[in-house]
Parts: C-alpha cells; structure tokens; sequence
C-alpha cells in the first residue's frame, strides 16, 4: 500500500493549502469592504474639487497654470504605475503592466525618454527590470492609502512638468468596477485634459473673490487636484487588489476541493484493487493446498 500512502500524502498537503487559501478568502472579502467604502467616500471628494477647478479655470482666462499648458520641447514623458506590493491577486498586475508596455513602446517609438515612478513593490519591480529610469518611488502602503507617503514621490513629476522637463504624465492603475471586475487604465495626468475640466450642465458657474489673489488660489487648487486625482487611483488600486485576491483564493479554494475529490476517488479504487488482489491471491492459495 505505498502507493496509497503518497496519494494520503497528497490529499493531506492539498487539504492543507486548501485551509490557507480559504482563510486567505475570508480575510480579503474583510479588507475589500473597507477599502471600497474607502474608495467610495473619497470620489465625492474628487468630483467637487473637479468642479471647483473648472469655474475657476473657465473664470480666469487671462492666467494659465502649467499644468494647463500643452507642452512638446522636451522630448520626455512620465508615467505613474500604481500596483499592488502582494502578489495572489489574479491576473490583476500582469493586465495593467502590460498596458504600461503598450504606452512605453508608443511613447518611445515617438522618440521620447521615460521617467517613471512606481507605486506598489510589483510595479517597482517590473520597471527595474526593464531598465526604466525610476526618479522616485513609494512601496509597503499598507491597507490604507495615506496622501503624505504619495506626495513625496509624485512631486518629483509634477515639479518637472511644471519646469518644461517633461510634455506629459500619464497615470497607471487599476480602476475599479465592482467585485468580479477591474479595469486596468492609462489616463494622462497632466497636461489636464479638457474633459476633465468641463462643467456639466447640471453644474452651474459661479463667479468668486479671490484671496488673496486669482493666481495664488489657482495654483494651489490645481496641485490638490492633481494629488486628489492620484490618491483617488490608489484608492481604487487598493479595492481591486482585495477584490481581485478574494476572488482568486476563492477559485483556488474551489480547484483545491476538486483535486481532493479526484486524489479520493484515485485513492479508493488503489484501496479497492490491492484489497481485491489480496482476496484472489488466498482464494488462488487455499485451492492449491
């Protein structure tokens, strides 16, 4: 019965594993509800201060921010990769990295240099690879997005738009849809786009005194817009990570229960067949005597 008892062996170690990734499971539906209302409370955060920078935009034409200036001098673009520091998320970091290919080859095929900053281990880890200048990075966020661990890192692309370093930003991340899906996504930061900055018709133009001047508001308000539009990638970066590793620990938990069910099957008839060519051999052994 050695052979019955590897298969044992097996159906042991399966079982094992099928208790981690179970309990792996139950803890990342726990963070994926926090971290969607996380995500949730700060989009209406994000949406007002969009408005506020649209009336202010459109009421002072005769003052442009950097940020709002279309620049193609310098011949370098940066980019911004939000992932995940933790792997057994899916497919969740392969999806968005390989957009990020896509838009470095796009970019260098116009002739442009690269400079990245990598948002999360895995993204720092595939931008080394490759060889990407990485000016700064941020990694080991933890469960909770906090904005001064992000400002640092990002102000080392925005202080060199803002300078003429570079003609554009783009922002890497995973969007969230809801639990079973995410959307990887590349959006230019910067220069800021015209939809971005476009009042809806529900949205009514306000007129608004200045203190203690229209430039000093605007260039303050357009940087904590940029910054909010990165913690609010983040944010959902971090929602579609637990949801994206719940539902993977679930469907390995899953697979791992089907393999128990075939090694136990597998390990009957082995059981079943030397029981039955035990019989036959005393059956065979009594006739002889």
């Amino acid at each position: 019965m050695a052979v019955g008892k590897e298969i044992r062996g097996k159906i042991k170690s399966v079982e094992n594993t099928k208790k981690i990734t179970k309990a792996m499971e139950m803890v990342a539906a726990s963070k994926m509800r926090k971290a969607q209302d996380r995500m949730r409370a700060a989009r209406p955060y994000s949406e007002k201060i969009r408005i506020i920078t649209a009336n202010l935009s459109q009421a002072n034409q005769e003052y442009k921010h950097p940020f709002l200036v279309t620049q193609s001098q310098s011949k370098a673009v940066g980019i911004i990769v939000v992932t995940t520091d933790k792997g057994l998320c899916g497919g969740m970091n392969t999806n968005v990295l390989r957009l990020v290919t896509n838009k470095l080859r796009e970019v260098e095929g116009h002739g442009c240099k690269i400079q990245a900053v990598a948002i999360g281990n895995k993204g720092l880890g595939f931008l080394n690879r490759i060889g990407a200048k990485v000016p700064a990075h941020v990694v080991h966020l933890g469960d909770t997005p906090h904005l001064e661990k992000l400002i640092g890192p990002v102000k080392v692309l925005l202080d060199a738009y803002q300078e003429g370093q570079l003609d554009a930003v783009y922002l890497c991340y995973t969007k969230f849809i809801n639990t079973m899906k995410q959307e990887p996504t590349v959006e230019q930061l910067l220069p800021l786009t015209a939809d971005r900055l476009t009042l809806k018709p529900s949205e009514q133009a306000w007129d608004y005194l200045y203190e203690p001047d229209p430039q000093s508001v605007i260039d303050e308000l357009l940087v904590r817009y940029v910054e909010a539009l990165i913690f609010q990638s983040v944010a959902e970066n971090m929602a579609s990570e637990q949801s994206a590793r719940m539902v993977a620990m679930k469907s390995a938990t899953d697979n791992a229960g089907n393999v128990i069910n075939e090694l136990k099957l597998i390990y009957n008839k082995t059981r079943q067949a030397a029981i039955t060519k035990e019989l036959s051999e005393i059956v065979a052994g009594a006739a002889a005597v």
